[in-house]
């Protein structure tokens, strides 16, 4: 296979990860690199890019809801990766996509968009109600609210004062590598009233730190770990499992088969 960029990587594609928070980032790229080992062979994996700018250069426009100024910080940081010579890029931060998913300039590559493999894997498990735990962003935000619906699948989000705590413990602990057993077991309960007040059958961990804090074999609830997820659609993606996505930034139209442009 000769990757898109005309380079031959050695039968694979050269993936671009455009990080924004550092933990999630870092999540993604391990998951990928051992995708590799466990089946491309010893210390192998397709190569692999990754470029961050400064979260904190976004936080002042997050904060100000100027979604269009962070659309352009990431940008950048996608042109970054093409010149690079990536073939296709992803990135392992749902807030992200808030902004990615608005109109604007077309983006320098193509990209897997984390909520449609979120949605995806929900689909293929048979969940009809997701609970959808995230940022305040993300958890207030559009993003969950299309992808899920899109197939079918209802999006449930936490009370306004459990959403406050969620989001105080991404950005005061889990963005800065801490991960506290009190922490833990509040984002458990969480999901456990979620479970048994509004019957939901599956838990979207859609901010990428948080399958750090929770595990599947702690969690109430099946969960659809979104790091890894992504993690594993790039890697099929590098080795030609899956197709090549189209999706370039904004809005997400649904082909007429029902799924989404981005692969």
């Amino acid at each position: 296979m000769v990757a898109k960029n005309g380079s031959n990587n050695g039968g694979t594609m050269r993936f671009g990860i455009l990080a924004h928070s550092s933990e999630g980032a870092a999540l993604c790229f391990l998951t990928f690199c051992r995708e590799g080992f466990a089946e491309l062979g010893r210390h192998m994996h397709p190569e692999v890019m990754l470029d961050c700018a400064p979260m904190g250069q976004a936080m002042p426009a997050w904060e100000a809801g100027d979604h269009a100024a962070v659309r352009a910080i990431l940008a950048q940081s996608i042109e970054r990766l093409a010149g690079g010579g990536c073939d296709f890029f992803a990135c392992p931060d749902n807030t992200a996509h808030i902004a990615l998913e608005m109109d604007g300039p077309e983006l320098a590559l193509p990209g897997l968009n984390i909520a449609d493999v979120v949605a995806e894997q929900a689909a293929t498990l048979g969940m009809k109600r997701v609970a959808v735990l995230g940022t305040r962003f993300t958890m207030s935000g559009p993003v969950y609210r299309r992808a899920l619906p899109a197939v079918g699948i209802e999006p449930r989000f936490p009370a306004d004062e459990e959403r406050a705590e969620i989001d105080r413990i991404i950005f005061d602990e889990l963005v800065e590598g801490i991960f506290a057993d009190a922490s833990r077991r509040r984002y458990l309960a969480i999901i456990e009233r979620m479970k048994m007040e509004e019957g939901c059958d599956g838990a979207a961990l859609v901010c990428t730190e948080i399958p750090l804090l929770v595990t599947a074999q702690e969690s109430p609830l099946p969960i659809l770990d979104s790091t890894r997820l992504l993690a594993r659609a790039a890697f099929e993606v590098a080795t030609g499992r899956r197709p090549f996505p189209v999706w370039r930034g904004g809005p997400i139209q649904a082909r007429g088969d029902g799924s989404s442009p981005s692969g």
